[in-house]
Formats: structure tokens, C-alpha cells, sequence
């Protein structure tokens, strides 16, 4: 049975840049902890290592299932992988030029000892995703910032 979860953040940029900041998946280790790199393997496929408990490494291939311009991200991990996961990041342009960033994510644990070691990855998926998000957050807004286009935010 998957696992799924949805975290909302409000970033200070603009939806062009911070789609196209998420659009570029080897961006993902500036900001999601336990991401050690994203490689893109296609035009529409990657490939991804986790850094897990005591060194282990989680690695999977994904395929982009939707990419709408400045609207939505989709993607599935393939068959094959140490992991299953399918997720969606949903970009909402804000009157006052930031954008509402929504992911959802799901993911099926493996059995087995890596199984339990992905469980552990994934201890408190809400919290570890909420992380990551403020993480983005800071740094959309400071890649914006050195573009010139950031917006100051009182949430």
C-alpha cells in the first residue's frame, strides 16, 4: 500500500522561475537533504541516488509524466528501482508575483532489509517534505534575488 502525503509552501518569486528551477531535477540536492545527486538520462527520465542510514545508497530511475509550463510537474519512478515513488509538484501564480508551490508524493516501501532502511529514509514523510520545501523556498528566493526578481512576503 503507498504511503502519500501533500505540503504547500509560498515562495517569494515568480512561478516562471521557480517551475523552472524545480523542472531542472539536478537542482534537487540544494535543497532536499537526503538527495545525493539527480542525473538526467533522457529527455524525460533521471536517475537518482538517496544517501541512506550508514552509507547505504537508494538509487532509482524516474520518467516526467506531465510537464505543463509554469503549472505542473509529474513524475514515476520506473520498474527496477531500490524504490517506489510517483509524485506531483502543482505551481500557482500569486497576485503579488510569488507562487504557491503543492507536491504530493507517494511512495511504496520495499520488504527486506533495504526496505527498512527506505522506511527509515522516510520516517515522518511530512515533516522531512514540509524540510525540503522550506529548503526550496530559501533557495528559489535567493537564485531569484540574484535575478533581480524576488518579492518579499509576510505569511
Amino acid at each position: 500500500m503507498a504511503d502519500q502525503f501533500t505540503k504547500s509552501i509560498i515562495v517569494g518569486a515568480g512561478v516562471e522561475t521557480v517551475y523552472d528551477l524545480w523542472a531542472n531535477f539536478e537542482n534537487f540536492p540544494h535543497f532536499m537533504k537526503n538527495i545525493y545527486a539527480v542525473t538526467k538520462t533522457g529527455e524525460r527520465t533521471s536517475h537518482w541516488i538517496m544517501q541512506g542510514p550508514l552509507g547505504t545508497r537508494v538509487e532509482w530511475d524516474a520518467e516526467t509524466t506531465r510537464l505543463e509550463p509554469n503549472t505542473r510537474i509529474a513524475w514515476n519512478s520506473r520498474d527496477g528501482g531500490d524504490i517506489k515513488t510517483s509524485g506531483q509538484a502543482v505551481f500557482t501564480a500569486l497576485p503579488n508575483g510569488t507562487t504557491q508551490v503543492t507536491v504530493t508524493l507517494q511512495y511504496v516501501p520495499p520488504a527486506g532489509m533495504l526496505g527498512q532502511a527506505i522506511a527509515d529514509l522516510f520516517e515522518k514523510p511530512e515533516e522531512r517534505l514540509e524540510e525540503d520545501l522550506v529548503r526550496f523556498k530559501a533557495y528559489a528566493e535567493e537564485i531569484a534575488g540574484r535575478r533581480g526578481r524576488t518579492r518579499a512576503v509576510a505569511l
